[in-house]
């Protein structure tokens, strides 16, 4: 089940999308790159960074709107519009 529960503003919205671009990006790197370059552990670590600032900017958000929030759930975004989706994995209608 997707349900909306809030929305953040277009800074907000760009700073997760930074994040998830990031994130995207040094996932594709490590596929290119391997774990017998240089770079890699490089690579690791930034991916570790990011990965850090991708969720603290999901718990403050969620700090600062008082999200809802499930067990088994998780938030999405929806870059276009701003608007944050809790996506319940444990519902019928997504098994």
């Amino acid at each position: 089940m997707k349900k909306l529960v809030g929305k953040v503003t277009k800074e907000e919205k760009n700073q997760i999308l930074s994040l998830y671009e990031r994130k995207n990006g040094l996932t594709e790197l490590a596929k290119i790159i391997g774990s017998n370059d240089d770079i890699y552990e490089k690579m690791v670590k930034d991916m570790g960074e990011t990965s850090l600032n991708f969720q603290q900017w999901w718990n403050d958000m969620s700090t600062k709107y008082n999200w809802e929030s499930t067990e088994n759930g998780n938030w999405e975004i929806n870059f276009d519009t701003c608007e944050i989706f809790l996506i319940n994995k444990d519902c019928d209608c997504c098994k």
